[in-house]
């Protein structure tokens, strides 16, 4: 890019010194003929405006003094005589000759010749052509010089890019780009700045996402692994809670698979919305119900209020999925009450439902980044009671795909309000 630069400056310099050139030499003595006709013309019309002034002599010797142009009566004219060196090779002047009849205030009129002579222009285009042998030198010189500057101050920049963007393609997301001079090369060197820290997010997630995983992994195929040894070893000795440990592991890995599942069709497009007219309020109610039924055992209490039934137009599967992520995500931080709160509330047009828990709360720092996948806002991987881990993610995408929103209040020690409101109308009401 340098050398094209570099090419193109001097191109452009040639090219203004080229047309310098042509009209300075070429055509420079018709050009000086056309601006004496022109000069002529001019005469004429002044001429023809003070033709009945008493100062007409005055505007005749002015026009003779200054543009070299004689008027004299037609019939009096003859050419003045200008003897010239016969010299061989050398041209004569050439002259012009206009005749112009102008009407006078009695009625009268009179023919007025204007004559000038186009004086070769020889010496000056020589000298003209030394000058500009002149000029074309230094131009040269002052644009080969201007060009490598100017290539370089463009050109250096984004190769400087170029060498971060290499080390970028290679992995060192703390590649820093330093885009420098023009506005341009300034946006792209902020846009890949941006780019190499939203990059080094991504690979730090993925590090943790990786890490959590495994964990999640490792511990019920563990757990598995040891009480199926010890059936095998001791086949007499079995119990119907080694059996159900190895049950419930199992099926916590299919929960964990099928979340997994869940929100990669989710994020890549291929889950679509089945939207039906439905009672939200009863689905609600009755997914609070089946899940106190789980976890009444364990002295776990969910509460449901509202104050009337709302019917949407949304997919039902997908909604009380993202429910039933929140509700789960609440037990598992419940706090020592164990007491979950669901609040249905209507405004306007909009239906928004709370789940609300009295936990140890969530700092204001990690608040946006709690629904990305497996964010743990302790930073120390620590396994669910219940769920997977994925549950707000899953919660993210259904939401969004609905055109809905939601949300998270929290206070530290005070406990979280996580939500999701969504679009209905009147008519969609009972």
């Amino acid at each position: 890019m340098q050398w094209k630069i570099f090419g193109f400056l001097l191109g452009f310099c040639a090219l203004l010194l080229a047309i310098l050139w042509i009209f300075q030499t070429v055509f420079l003595s018709d050009m000086y003929k056309f601006i004496r006709k022109v000069e002529i013309d001019k005469a004429i019309a002044l001429v023809e405006k003070n033709i009945n002034s008493p100062n007409l002599q005055n505007v005749l010797y002015e026009i003779e003094l200054t543009k070299e142009i004689i008027v004299r009566p037609t019939q009096d004219f003859a050419p003045p005589v200008r003897p010239m060196p016969n010299w061989r090779n050398r041209r004569q002047p050439e002259t012009i000759t206009k005749a112009k009849e102008f009407a006078l205030e009695d009625g009268s009129k009179i023919s007025l010749t204007f004559y000038a002579m186009v004086t070769p222009v020889d010496a000056t285009v020589s000298t003209l052509q030394m000058q500009l042998l002149i000029i074309t030198v230094i131009m040269i010189l002052l644009a080969t010089l201007l060009a490598i500057i100017i290539s370089k101050h463009i050109s250096n920049p984004i190769e400087q890019i170029n060498q971060s963007a290499k080390h970028l393609a290679m992995g060192n997301y703390e590649t820093k780009f330093r885009g420098r001079g023009f506005l341009e090369i300034k946006e792209l060197s902020d846009t890949l700045n941006t780019a190499a820290t939203e990059l080094s997010k991504v690979e730090r997630l993925r590090r943790e996402l990786m890490a959590n995983v495994s964990h999640d992994l490792r511990t019920p195929l563990s757990f598995i692994y040891s009480y199926a040894e010890m059936m095998h070893d001791f086949p007499h000795e079995v119990t119907p809670e080694q059996s159900q440990i190895i049950m419930d592991e199992a099926k916590r890995l299919t929960a964990l698979v099928n979340d997994m599942l869940d929100i990669s069709s989710l994020e890549t497009g291929i889950a679509k919305l089945n939207k039906t007219n439905y009672n939200l309020t009863d689905s609600l109610r009755k997914t609070v119900n089946r899940m106190n039924e789980l976890v009444k055992n364990e002295g776990y209490r969910l509460e449901f209020y509202y104050n009337e039934d709302v019917h949407i137009n949304a997919d039902e599967v997908k909604i009380t999925q993202a429910f039933y992520n929140l509700l789960l995500n609440a037990i598992n931080y419940s706090g020592e009450d164990k007491n979950v709160i669901v609040r249905q509330s209507v405004n306007g047009n909009r239906v928004k439902i709370e789940v609300i828990d009295h936990g140890d709360g969530i700092e204001k720092s990690d608040l946006p980044y709690i629904w990305d996948r497996y964010y743990k806002v302790d930073k120390k991987h620590k396994r669910p009671k219940m769920g997977t881990g994925l549950g707000l993610s899953i919660v993210k995408k259904v939401i969004e795909m609905h055109d809905g929103e939601y949300g998270v209040e929290s206070e530290v020690g005070k406990g979280s309000i996580f939500w999701f409101s969504l679009e209905y109308t009147n008519s969609q009401r009972l």
